[in-house]
């Protein structure tokens, strides 16, 4: 509540830019009814001198989600359809192009949603709107193609070319989460760009998973898997308090398997991990190879117990081998966020832990609707030093 009224007082400076309007894009129905849910309750309690005013008309109301579906054709082709008007409102679409368990029906065939599908779709509930709505964001926690975000050989920058068309439709702001590679805002450089870490939520999911941390660098160790994610290590080491160290990987350069150079072995860049317990941090889970080889790296060195931070657990080939993991006492527990798509499966997992990233996104979206900076909540330095003060002091974390 106390941070609650924190926030009120932050935003109700400004007048809001636009009535409020949020487009959950097929798939990310569920995220977005979390997100409503915490609009609605906020702006129902939310006490304030301008509410009588018309820059306040519709502030509160039943639900902030506009009635959209983007429905297909028997060929597979799609239309995007608004069921209520969106003039002069600060539109909020919200997507996941990962979330692999949405299927359309396409002659005769269920065919399950691509990256490329989603990015479709979202590009036809855009056109949809029209360019009526008086600003429009988008929000994707997973950037799409942003892997594919810097050119190495003759190859496309998928990912450059996905955010410049988007900006070409009219969209404002994009809203993403740990992207792979931040630097790819470059090819949009007169927008909107934030990239969002989830650094806050992992570090309170793990002191309420594990009530017996001693945080300190003499017990615990930040690990950056490779060398493109060390700043985001770095950061963790410096709000925690903890010393870091960080893997490389030796590839083959002569081979080349799947696509890429086969890796020779891991070596690693550090103080002693013996008896420590290794919090492991990336932005993408994706095959899990890599993540457990660094992990089965860092165990046979003496380390006590090994955490995984992915902000996008996307498991693409199965979770046999993290339960195996797990069973063999290689991995402790798997910190993901709920910002893609998580099977049921995935959530029933004793090795894993879903941090919820709705009420983040709620201040997000209310605060930026107030046309105010949201510098402090992509920040959230404070924050982490406030959870680990109570936690050393033995109180409850919430």
């Amino acid at each position: 509540m106390e941070s609650n009224q924190k926030h009120d007082k932050l935003i109700l400076n400004n007048a809001p830019f636009g009535q409020l309007g949020l487009i959950p894009v097929s798939g990310c129905e569920k995220m977005g009814r979390e997100i409503d849910y915490y609009l609605k309750q906020w702006r129902t309690e939310r006490q304030h001198e301008h509410e009588d005013s018309p820059a306040f008309a519709g502030y509160q109301r039943p639900t902030y989600i506009i009635d959209s579906k983007v429905p297909r054709f028997g060929t597979g082709e799609g239309k995007g359809v608004l069921y209520q008007s969106v003039r002069g409102m600060d539109l909020y679409i919200l997507v996941d192009v990962v979330n692999y368990s949405e299927t359309y029906r396409m002659f005769s065939f269920d065919n399950h949603m691509s990256p490329d599908d989603h990015f479709q779709n979202l590009k036809r509930v855009i056109a949809a709107v029209g360019g009526k709505a008086r600003r429009i964001t988008v929000i994707m926690p997973y950037l799409y193609e942003s892997i594919q975000s810097k050119r190495t050989t003759r190859e496309s920058l998928d990912c450059a070319l996905a955010l410049q068309e988007l900006v070409r439709m009219g969209v404002d702001n994009i809203l993403t989460f740990d992207a792979h590679d931040p630097r790819v805002q470059n090819a949009i450089p007169l927008n909107g760009f934030d990239t969002v870490q989830p650094a806050y939520q992992f570090i309170k999911g793990l002191l309420n998973a594990y009530k017996d941390l001693q945080i300190d660098s003499d017990h615990m160790l930040i690990i950056s898997p490779d060398e493109g994610g060390m700043k985001r290590a770095v950061y963790f080491a410096n709000v925690m308090g903890l010393d870091m160290g960080m893997f490389y990987k030796r590839r083959d350069y002569t081979k080349l398997v799947n696509g890429t150079n086969p890796i020779v072995a891991f070596e690693f860049l550090g103080s002693s991990v013996k008896g420590k317990d290794m919090v492991i941090i990336d932005d993408i889970l994706s095959t899990g190879d890599s993540a457990l080889e660094v992990a089965q790296a860092l165990k046979k060195r003496g380390a006590r117990r090994v955490f995984f931070f992915a902000t996008f657990g996307l498991f693409t080939r199965g979770l046999e081998k993290f339960d195996d993991a797990y069973k063999n006492g290689t991995i402790d527990k798997v910190f993901t966020t709920n910002l893609t798509y998580q099977p049921k499966e995935l959530l029933e997992k004793p090795w894993h832990y879903s941090c919820d990233m709705s009420k983040y996104i709620a201040y997000l979206i209310d605060t930026l609707n107030h046309d105010s900076s949201i510098s402090k909540l992509i920040d959230p330095a404070e924050r982490i030093f406030n959870v680990l003060e109570r936690y050393n002091a033995g109180q409850y974390i919430d």
